[in-house]
């Protein structure tokens, strides 16, 4: 078993790490997990824009760290390809199938995983089963759910934001949206966070989401009903068993844990900023302009999986060799000193950040998770008005992945 405090092992003859000749640095483990930011600033001191790293299991990647590198890597499909066949690693046999990179990085028969013709016929009916889906509601659902949740703290005079509110408020909107029954929402909650966080379990929690999702689509077969899942069934562009569960965990794990991970971030700065507060509360400041603040300063992805090399390139000063793994670095591309050279001067009105992604794999279900905090702050503030962070600011802590940093507890006062 592996020491996550023993000096990373040297990589393997021909990995970026070993061609770049030194020591790489892994995005897991105890710094990565406390302060991921200091890691991705080490590294861009010491590598420039991208550098190499490695992810669990010691699998050598490229992290790409500048903004304008990462639009790059996201806006051309055809030199960094979306399909993990050609990962080198993976089709050299050094990537074992119980390892918790494959949930995030393997390949799937859905449109995050392909590029071309392929990948717009399966986005198409995404992207039209998304409209059909929540054209239906979500606002509606989302005040609902909203409602409910604090229905079940409201008489207690605290709460923790996280674990009481952001952690399930999404789910519980998606499982309108897809067509799941209420209470599958906490299990899939458990899972989703353990696919993310990677780990020995990753796996199987993954498998649980399709096990769930499949028994869905069979479903949805027999009785149809105005959900994602039934759309995707019925589209014409003929989604075969495989593809339909695939896209319904697409769609789960990415919607769920981005709006969970930006709701959670969006309170706290709310509120430990009472300037922003009463603002809110005020009617003078709308809640997309501090989602669009913490979309550039801590989006839900710091790190997004992954870019596979089409050939031979230079990238970031880097020789980046083909079948190359690159992940990007969101968050660091957010704060990069050659785009932002004072991360304090707001960003309102600029949503050029990298949050979303880009390109054509840009995520399609931004405009969900936009409706879904957007009721989430309202409802908590209308119902809430004199709310209140019941810790010191500075106690506030985060957990992060190779992926993500959580947010660990939001916890709040208020009059009963």
């Amino acid at each position: 078993m592996n020491d996550e405090n023993a000096p990373a092992p040297g990589p393997p003859r021909g990995c970026p790490a070993a061609r770049h000749g030194a020591g790489p640095t892994r995005l897991y483990g105890p710094e990565a997990a406390t302060d991921p930011a200091a890691v991705y600033e080490r590294l861009r001191k010491e590598h420039g824009t991208v550098a190499p790293v490695l992810l669990e299991g010691d699998v050598p990647a490229w992290l790409v760290l500048g903004y304008r590198d990462n639009r790059r890597v996201l806006d051309n499909p055809r030199r960094f390809s979306r399909d993990a066949r050609i990962w080198r690693d993976w089709a050299q046999g050094r990537i074992e199938e119980t390892s918790p990179l494959v949930p995030m990085l393997g390949w799937r028969p859905d449109c995050v995983s392909q590029d071309g013709e392929p990948h717009r016929r399966l986005r198409g009916a995404v992207t039209d089963g998304l409209q059909a889906a929540t054209a239906r509601g979500v606002r509606r659902h989302a005040t609902h759910f909203a409602n409910q949740q604090i229905d079940a703290f409201a008489d207690a005079g605290q709460a923790d934001l996280v674990a009481d509110y952001a952690e399930y408020l999404p789910m519980l909107v998606l499982t309108r949206v897809l067509g799941l029954p209420q209470g599958e929402g906490r299990t899939l909650v458990e899972s989703c966070a353990q696919v993310l966080k990677g780990g020995e379990d990753a796996v199987t929690h993954d498998a649980r989401i399709k096990e769930i999702l499949g028994e869905l689509a069979e479903r949805k077969r027999a009785e149809p009903g105005p959900d994602f899942t039934t759309a995707l069934l019925q589209h014409p562009a003929g989604l075969d068993a495989d593809e339909v569960v695939s896209h319904l965990r697409l769609v789960l794990i990415a919607a769920h844990t981005t709006t969970s991970n930006l709701l959670a971030r969006v309170l706290q700065l709310v509120l430990t900023d009472t300037s922003r507060l009463s603002g809110l509360i005020s009617g003078q400041l709308n809640v997309t302009a501090v989602v669009e603040e913490v979309m550039w300063n801590s989006p839900p992805l710091a790190v997004l999986p992954g870019r596979f090399a089409a050939g031979d390139l230079e990238l970031g000063g880097q020789r980046i060799e083909e079948g190359d793994l690159l992940v990007l670095g969101l968050a660091a591309g957010n704060l990069d000193p050659d785009i932002r050279p004072d991360p304090h001067v707001s960003m309102q009105g600029n949503q050029s950040h990298l949050a979303f992604s880009s390109g054509p794999h840009e995520c399609p279900g931004q405009n969900i998770g936009q409706a879904i905090i957007e009721v989430a702050v309202d409802v908590l503030l209308h119902r809430l008005p004199d709310l209140r962070l019941a810790v010191p600011p500075e106690e506030l802590g985060s957990t992060a992945s190779t992926w993500e940093s959580r947010l660990d507890s939001l916890p709040v006062e208020f009059a009963v």
